[in-house]
């Protein structure tokens, strides 16, 4: 595969051909006969902010139901917290916010940064992050260190500089990132930036080469911060017999040897799904309960009770004011409350994932063999090296194709996420050019979600709609291929007519 000889000319004509490339993308919905109703009404992901995952009738309606009643928010955050402990047990709590991003914020001000409180200069601490996808989450909250990565985060997002990215940097707080082993950090893409290519991940040695740079940073050392996802694709593919992953066990066996948190950001994974925080020996789980929760939107943060005090007294939830043990008062980020009608479809939320368990995992399965075969339909000599993987944690699907580059080919086009922020990752706004709501599509990888006209009111898969996108999807990736010159001649000329 490849007409080009370097990685920069196949960028430069795409970004010279892109125009075209959506042009005929926008073709493919009625090339396959796809409904015309659908557009703009169907997605492969409610996992990206700017599009939030549909409500259930179990959960508008118990929105609904307590819209018009007198409901004290303190007794909504003891429902949550209830359910959270029938789960977990009675050494675990929860505490919500307005986001999951909030709660990162939250987690990281009351457990990692150093006090304000006090005589004196403040002293420094510095945390520990593997290099990994989504980092400028869950890693941005500190000054990266060492030096060399003093601009990773600066394209991410839509505002740079103090009112961006780099300034939800805490003041006296350091990230020191850790490249795994195994991982490639090579430059791709329009803006040709390093990607986070992690299906190759030593798990065992990485969490040995974390330990060796935590004991050169243990005066400093406040944390520990990763990913929660387990899909290979975000490096977590080594895992025990239990089924968890190496690294973050080792993270928060780390966490226990020095005493700090571990913080695990799971924002697009399911409470009670995911990895399970007590196996993991974790201190604190985020999640954005709109994406795959199935909540309105809101944050939920699941911890060890001595984890979660702090943050729900930051946020004002902990206090004295109604003469209980939970009240909504003045804090620090009071202004990040989640209001009554996010606690009430969170706790209705809550419940379905506890009863239904086996639903989202049924959907998972449907949804990957939708997605297997309908990229069994594009020519195939483009899916060498294409591992498409489904996860139980997110209910979700992913088309990775790193090792279309593998042994020197010229393999499918590669997007960083500073591509995907610019509006210049192909697959994402190609998926905006044919009216689908597009799901996050970077580092060679696709990863998709249900719950954007894909599901029912019930929250079962609608196997029709979810078909018709991912078709869609398939056909523009083998359009983005061809334009890209890693197709065979006699290939390229089939899919071109």
């Amino acid at each position: 595969m490849g007409k080009f000889k370097y990685k920069i000319e196949m960028y430069q004509h795409l970004s010279e051909v892109k125009g075209k490339i959506y042009e005929e993308g926008k073709k493919i919905p009625s090339e396959i006969g796809m409904p015309e109703e659908l557009l703009g009404q169907v997605g492969l992901s409610c996992t990206v902010s700017e599009c939030h995952g549909f409500l259930s009738k179990k959960v508008t309606d118990a929105v609904e139901a307590g819209n018009r009643k007198v409901v004290n928010s303190g007794s909504l955050d003891y429902e949550v917290r209830k359910l959270v402990k029938s789960y977990y047990g009675d050494d675990y709590d929860a505490v919500t916010a307005s986001t999951c991003e909030a709660l990162l914020l939250v987690g990281f001000e009351t457990l990692y940064a150093p006090p304000i409180a006090g005589r004196g200069e403040n002293y420094r601490a510095r945390y520990i992050a593997p290099y990994e996808r989504h980092a400028h989450h869950q890693a941005g909250y500190g000054r990266p260190f060492p030096p060399k990565y003093k601009d990773i985060y600066a394209d991410r997002g839509v505002t740079a500089g103090e009112y961006g990215q780099m300034g939800k940097r805490l003041a006296n707080l350091e990230t020191v990132l850790v490249p795994m082993v195994g991982a490639q950090y090579d430059s791709h893409g329009m803006r040709y930036h390093p990607c986070t290519l992690l299906s190759h991940v030593d798990g065992k040695a990485t969490a040995e080469k974390v330990a060796k740079t935590a004991k050169r940073h243990e005066e400093n050392l406040s944390g520990f911060a990763s990913m929660g996802y387990t899909n290979p694709s975000y490096g977590y593919k080594d895992v025990d017999s239990d089924g968890v992953p190496v690294l973050q066990k080792a993270l928060a066996e780390l966490g226990k040897e020095y005493d700090v948190p571990y913080m695990i950001d799971n924002a697009g994974a399911i409470p009670f799904q995911c990895t399970d925080i007590r196996e993991i020996g974790a201190d604190l789980m985020t999640f954005s309960m709109d994406k795959m929760g199935g909540a309105p939107t809101c944050g939920l943060a699941i911890g060890t009770e001595q984890t979660i005090s702090p943050l729900s007294r930051a946020l004002g939830t902990a206090g004295p004011r109604a003469g209980g043990v939970i009240s909504h008062g003045k804090a620090m980020f009071v202004q990040m409350d989640p209001g009554k009608e996010s606690l009430l479809g969170l706790i209705a939320a809550l419940e379905i994932l506890i009863e239904k368990k086996d639903q989202f995992r049924k959907n998972c399965d449907t949804f990957h063999e939708i997605v297997v075969d309908e990229f069994s339909k594009i020519d195939q000599g483009l899916m060498e090296g294409v591992v498409i993987d489904k996860d139980y944690s997110s209910c979700g699907v992913e088309v990775n194709y790193q090792d279309t580059w593998k042994d020197g080919r010229m393999g499918w086009p590669i997007f960083p996420i500073e591509d995907l922020y610019a509006g210049t990752a192909l697959p994402h706004a190609g998926m905006k050019a044919m009216g689908i709501i597009p799901c996050i599509p970077y580092d060679a990888n696709i990863r998709m979600s249900l719950g954007l006209g894909t599901t029912d009111e019930n929250g079962d898969i609608i196997e029709d709609n979810t078909r018709w996108v991912v078709r869609a999807l398939a056909r523009f990736c083998q359009l983005m291929c061809r334009h890209a010159g890693v197709m065979d001649e006699k290939a390229e000329a089939v899919a071109a007519e």
